[in-house]
Formats: structure tokens, C-alpha cells, sequence
């Protein structure tokens, strides 16, 4: 690739989130750097883990730890593994906004300093990325995934060919079995009971425009344009944990377009930080915490005048909870009630302490 086609393709800022993961995260960053887009920094933003991720990450740039695969049939997006040592530079948050680029610096780490969930986490490496006058889109991954080569390309292309789209999706695909679909982009949203579903169907209108496409990006692959996030804004923090790709969406819903790539795919895990399963039944209960309480926050600030019935909908969820003899996530839910309407529980530490 030469300097002169490279300085043509936008550049893209790639935001991951650890925290205790380190082992999904380095399988991730083996794909990633295996991208064949040619202008981007890879951001991992390290959320105060417990088990020295952020040494483990380094030692894997440095080339002396390997990644590894559990699904057969994607190690060849991670093996052989890539050439190291790769260039890193590693910083604080308290420096985001005031470190000077590195040429040719690749992977930046940032300590966040604590846990501040997915949307503070993740606005970490958005406001160093914004920092940067050469941040064009910035792609949030979740970093318990793995990525096909062309996966950022045909994002950039589509987000290239509309001004309008804010957000852009990936055809998510389950991380084992490979073969099986999670969300063709994103998801469809009831206002009714505060709770969304996948789309399965491969011929999903791409843009949120039209009739069937997705209400919202799912956000375990986001890629989102610099004009985006300087018109709307940052996530919102103090859902601290789901909803802050649905608020997104709503937040910008009247100045952009969401939508995704079929051909950009992801294989996700799903799930395996909190305890967020597909099935209700083996939902954890600090995922039902917060679940039940960012239904109805979501719901108050956005359709309060479907609150009633998303108020009969949680109270729905306690009752399966307590009918298939889960009395401790019934009581979460309860709890996560409450607290969506005490102002004392807005803070991330606060709601740490609600949840426990």
C-alpha cells in the first residue's frame, strides 16, 4: 500500500474493552491486526482488571505469549500468529486528551483507572480518539470476538458511500458454531415491554430507514463516524451496562441513519463477562439488575408514555424468575426497579453497590 492511497482511505480508530478478559482479548487483537484496511490504531481501554490484563496484553504485543482458539473452525483468523513485537504505547486516562500522536505506534493502552462499565470504558478511547485530528470513524469492538479480514473495509465503504450513516453494523455470527447467526447488524425494538430481539434474516433492509431494518447496532461491532459523535455525543454513562447502543440510536435518530454490512463479519461469544445469556433462564442475576432497571431509565427518558406497560412487562420478568426457582435474580430485578427511580443510584460506583 502506498503513503499516497493510504492518506486517501480514512483513518480508524479500533476501541476495545477489557476488563479480566485478557485471554479474548489477545484471540481479538490476533485478528484484527490481520485487518486488510490499511489505516488504523487499535485502542484497548482496560477497566481496572484484577487479573494483570494489561501486562498480559503487552506481553503478547511484545511476542512472548501466544493466543489461542477454541473454535476449530476459525483459527485461521488468529494462526500462525502474527509478526511482533508490535508498537504500543501505554497511558492513563487522566492523558487522553493531552498525548501527543506517536508515528507509528499501532496499539495504545489506556488504564481507565476503575470500572466504569461498557459506555465509560469505552468513552475513554473515544475522547483519545477525538483527540486526534486524523480520527475519521472510530470502530467499538467487543473484544471477546473474532473478525474476518475484510470486516472494517466494507464498513468503511458503506459509511463512505452515506454521509448519513452514523452507525454501522456487522453480520454477527456466533463465535461456536461459526455457522449460526446472532443479529444481521442489530436489533428490533418494542417499546411495549422495553426488550428487543435479533434479526435473523439474512435479507435485513440495510438502513434503518426502511421498513425491517434494525431499530438499532448491536454493540459488540460499532463503527461510528467522527460527525456522529461530535453532533450526538458520547454513550451515556450511567446506564453503566445495556441500553447505551439503543439511547445512541435515539439520541440521533433525527439527523442519522443507522444500518449495517452484511459482508462485514464478527464472531461473538456473547455474554461471558456478566453472565448475559440468550436464555433468561441462565441470565446472571447482576445481568437482570441491570436489565430491569435500564428498561424503564431507557423508557422514562425516551417514550415515558409506555411506561405502564413496560412497568407490567419487568414485573412479568420477577414472576418467571420466581416461578422457575431463581428467588435471588427475582430480587435483582426487584432491586434494579427501584432503582430506576432513585437519582442516587445515576453513578457507576453507586450502582456497583446496588447491584452486589
Amino acid at each position: 500500500m502506498t503513503e499516497s492511497h493510504l492518506a486517501t482511505q480514512p483513518h480508524v480508530y479500533v476501541i476495545l474493552l477489557n476488563w479480566n478478559g485478557w485471554q479474548d482479548t489477545i484471540e481479538c487483537l490476533e485478528s484484527v491486526f490481520r485487518l486488510n484496511y490499511p489505516n488504523f490504531t487499535v485502542i484497548v481501554c482496560d477497566n481496572a482488571s484484577t487479573d494483570d490484563s494489561m501486562e498480559r496484553i503487552g506481553d503478547w504485543a511484545r511476542g512472548q505469549i501466544t493466543a489461542s482458539c477454541s473454535s476449530p473452525d476459525l483459527s485461521r483468523l488468529i494462526l500462525p500468529p502474527i509478526p511482533k513485537p508490535i508498537d504500543l504505547v501505554s497511558i492513563h486516562s487522566s492523558e487522553v486528551t493531552t498525548k501527543k500522536p506517536l508515528a507509528d505506534v499501532h496499539l495504545v493502552l489506556i488504564q481507565t483507572g476503575s470500572n466504569l462499565g461498557f459506555a465509560g470504558g469505552n468513552n475513554v478511547g473515544i475522547r483519545y480518539a477525538l483527540a486526534h485530528s486524523d480520527c475519521d470513524y472510530i470502530w467499538l469492538l467487543n473484544n471477546d470476538t473474532v473478525v474476518e479480514p475484510d470486516a472494517l473495509s466494507v464498513m468503511v465503504r458503506a459509511a463512505k458511500a452515506d454521509p448519513k450513516l452514523g452507525i454501522c453494523g456487522s453480520l454477527l455470527r456466533n463465535y461456536l458454531p461459526p455457522h449460526e447467526i446472532q443479529t444481521a447488524g442489530g436489533r428490533r425494538y418494542s417499546r411495549w415491554t422495553a426488550r428487543s430481539r435479533p434479526i435473523l434474516e439474512f435479507d435485513t433492509p440495510q438502513i434503518s430507514t426502511r421498513a425491517g431494518a434494525p431499530d438499532y447496532v448491536e454493540g459488540a461491532s460499532m463503527l461510528v463516524s467522527r460527525k456522529f459523535l461530535e453532533e450526538v455525543g458520547l454513550l451515556e454513562e450511567s446506564y453503566f451496562l445495556y441500553f447505551e447502543e439503543l439511547d445512541w440510536a435515539a439520541r440521533g435518530h433525527t439527523a442519522f441513519r443507522v444500518g449495517y454490512s452484511p459482508e462485514s463479519v464478527v464472531y461473538h461469544k456473547e455474554g461471558a463477562s456478566i453472565g448475559s445469556a440468550f436464555a433468561r433462564a441462565k441470565r446472571s442475576a447482576l445481568s437482570d439488575f441491570y436489565q430491569a432497571r435500564n428498561r424503564i431509565v431507557f423508557t422514562r427518558r425516551h417514550c415515558p408514555w409506555f411506561l405502564p406497560s413496560v412497568l407490567i412487562a419487568v414485573g412479568l420478568s420477577l414472576l418467571q424468575r420466581l416461578l422457575i426457582g431463581k428467588p435471588e435474580n427475582a430480587f435483582a430485578i426487584l432491586r434494579g426497579a427501584l432503582a430506576s427511580f432513585s437519582r442516587t443510584s445515576s453513578g457507576a460506583n453507586r450502582l456497583n453497590q446496588a447491584a452486589s
